[in-house]
């Protein structure tokens, strides 16, 4: 792996990776567990990524698919062990965050969470506000269309107030308005479990990532196999609707 790392990181890094974290329920079912066992092998497969892009490849944004809106009609049991876990791992890794320079974002319907997990979210974004090393954006009780939805009523409401006026209404200004907003598109969309799909996830965002799908269930996604993935990227061209002028 570490000649393929060395190479990968002397080719040209993509700016912002995001990953849609796939599998842990049949991860578990394969082994006989409960399905809140394959969410504990998913998180710290999340964590084991996330030090290793801050520490060893220096990717700047990385941007995680933790809980989506549609993922509330699962059994109540399932989703409130979801998100206590989740809140158990901004929680306990909050002070690693800031000694390593995490800036921590959260996207998504926060007001759908419960209050002590907004308490919690909003505390550790404030905590790490100033870390200028790595971005880690969190999507929770996310949905692409949803954000885009929320984007269109903010710019009503400052066309309302007289904070704009519609003809200024753009590609960019509509970005501004994203929950993203600050965050640059991300370059790669990584799945895992075999999907091939984007579940509503960054729909805005992704017009021209490039996108890498593999059979691997997301507890079993390792550091060398996100390796593979900038591996397959840097060698595609990326044209974003251009022709490629043929030589001679």
């Amino acid at each position: 792996m570490i000649p393929l790392l060395e190479r990968v990181r002397a080719a040209g890094l993509p700016r912002h990776v995001a990953l849609i974290m796939d599998g842990n329920g049949r991860w578990a079912r394969a082994r006989g567990l409960p399905r809140t066992a394959g969410h504990k092998a998913g998180a710290r497969a999340a964590e084991r990524l996330v030090r290793f892009v801050g520490e060893r490849l220096g990717i700047p944004y990385i941007t995680l698919f933790a809980f989506s809106a549609e993922n509330w009609t699962r059994p109540k049991a399932e989703v409130d062990f979801l998100l206590a876990l989740l809140e158990q791992f901004i929680t306990e890794h909050l002070k690693e965050f800031v000694d390593s320079g995490v800036r921590l974002r959260v996207v998504g319907d926060l007001a759908t969470l419960p209050t002590s997990m907004q308490k919690t979210v909003a505390r550790a974004v404030d905590t790490t506000r100033r870390g200028g090393k790595l971005d880690v954006t969190i999507a929770l009780s996310y949905s692409g269309r949803q954000d885009i939805v929320r984007a269109c009523r903010r710019v009503l409401a400052d066309v309302a107030e007289g904070r704009m006026v519609l003809q200024d209404l753009d590609e960019n200004a509509m970005a501004r308005r994203l929950d993203t907003a600050g965050t640059p598109d991300p370059d790669l969309v990584i799945r895992t479990s075999g999907e091939r799909r984007f579940s509503n996830f960054l729909l805005w965002q992704s017009a021209y990532s490039e996108l890498y799908f593999t059979d691997i269930l997301w507890p079993d996604f390792s550091p060398a196999d996100l390796v593979l993935a900038i591996d397959d990227f840097q060698k595609r061209e990326r044209r974003f609707g251009a022709v490629r002028e043929e030589a001679g």
